[in-house]
């Protein structure tokens, strides 16, 4: 009965969220109760998601303020001087243009918000593109890469739901992976320059008839009164102290961000009512990814306390050889950016993932290892091809240009990426061959 509820339960919530017929938080809440009650397990059932939602209350914590930490900083300008500073040192060259837009994408998506990096890089640098008659495509692709490959932060929600579905702590998820991410990087900024290279041979272009004046990103009256640009260096200090203890593992992820923003906000904007208005503009965005993540808790609570989880995996390890249980990480490395495609964060971290791990445990693979495996390209590298994501669409829109245009042109790249993160995962022993 256990397993088949659990089997049950899985299969409706995949499909409640992939038909977009109820929303991920109620399919997370209702489905799991639905059938812990219907087995038989009665008021346990609250207890199993209580249990569920206090494993998983930290990671929420952290991701509130998270969210609110960089939304208050890019309020105060900390980015604009950086922007500023790629948009004049790129001048006319499209190979620094394509690694500009790259490296702006990814200094953007500190935040770990695909929406904010698109809306502020795509406008800053499509009027050199356009200035120069450079394919969009282009530009849509490197910004795709930087943010994708950033998306394995710590506060990025892969990486969040991850270690929520496996109740990690988020410093024992990433630091493993913050090697391979280095490099999918420095492997973004390849590709990026390889794309201006192939393009300044196609238009012919030379640096020397060619004049722009593009040095600066354009604010509004908003954007203005809200900038601190006195306080730009606090804050970058500010921001990589923040960093660097959250990688340290000393304090707790949730404790560090609270302290943060806690600073952020006083030392920016003094006023009350100032504060209340950066913690207003950012409240939306954080509360609802939270939302998601307690569901989530519901969720992982039942199906791991009821026993659920661990019976499929045991059915699931009987006919699987052992010897085919250290490939399992790779497999799901290699597979891991074209999943994207087909499942959305919420049902491959929550519904997917939780039973792979859990059959690599069986096997006698570390489970972590799994999620290692999943972040190198589901909903990483792969998001912002994702036609199950809204930001993909920001993104195609932003650059007019057509989502299949866009995907044909930019998958091999995005799974280049994933690939050669994959390998550095496996030389430096994240997890095995």
């Amino acid at each position: 009965m256990i397993l088949f509820t659990g089997i049950f339960i899985i299969v409706a919530v995949l499909a409640l969220i992939l038909s977009k017929k109820v929303s991920a938080l109620t399919a997370l809440i209702v489905v799991p109760i639905a059938g812990a009650l219907i087995a038989g397990f009665g008021l346990e059932t609250a207890d199993f998601a209580i249990a569920g939602i206090k494993k998983i209350a930290p990671v929420a914590t952290m991701f509130i303020f998270a969210i609110l930490f960089f939304g208050v900083l890019t309020d105060a300008g900390m980015f604009d001087p950086i922007i500023n500073f790629i948009l004049k040192i790129v001048g006319n060259s499209p190979v620094k243009i394509t690694i500009g837009a790259a490296v702006l994408a990814m200094i953007v998506h500190l935040d770990g918000s695909g929406a904010v990096t698109f809306l502020i890089t795509i406008p800053a640098m499509l009027p050199l593109f356009d200035k120069l008659k450079m394919d969009r495509k282009i530009l849509a692709a490197v910004v795709a890469l930087g943010a994708g490959t950033m998306n394995l932060v710590p506060w990025g929600g892969p990486t969040l739901r991850a270690a929520t579905a496996l109740h990690v702590e988020i410093t024992e998820l990433y630091n493993p992976i913050m090697i391979p991410q280095l490099c999918g990087l420095l492997f973004v900024v390849l590709i990026a320059g390889m794309l201006g290279r192939k393009e300044a041979r196609r238009l012919k272009l030379d640096s020397k008839n060619i004049d722009i004046e593009i040095t600066s990103r354009q604010l509004s009256e908003e954007e203005l009164r809200t900038r601190r640009p006195k306080l730009f260096w606090f804050n970058i200090v500010l921001t990589i102290a923040t960093i660097g203890t959250l990688i340290s593992g000393i304090i707790s992820p949730a404790i560090i961000f609270m302290l943060g923003v806690t600073i952020a906000l006083v030392v920016n904007y003094p006023s009350l009512k100032d504060q209340r208005e950066r913690i207003d503009a950012h409240a939306k965005a954080s509360l609802l990814m939270a939302s998601i993540l307690l569901a989530a808790g519901v969720f992982t609570g039942i199906m791991q306390e009821s026993g659920m989880i661990s019976t499929m995996a045991q059915e699931a390890v009987k006919v699987i050889p052992p010897e085919f249980g250290k490939h399992i990480p790779a497999i799901v490395a290699s597979i891991s950016m074209p999943l994207s495609l087909f499942f959305d964060p919420d049902s491959y971290y929550f519904g997917v993932m939780p039973v792979l791990a859990e059959v690599s445990s069986g096997l006698g693979v570390d489970p972590i290892s799994i999620a290692h495996a999943s972040l190198l390209g589901q909903m990483t590298t792969g998001f912002p091809l994702s036609p199950l994501t809204a930001t993909t669409f920001l993104l195609v829109g932003l650059t007019e240009i057509d989502l299949a245009d866009h995907q044909r042109f930019t998958f091999k790249y995005a799974f280049l990426t994933t690939i050669v993160m994959a390998i550095v995962s496996i030389l430096i022993g994240v997890f095995p061959l």
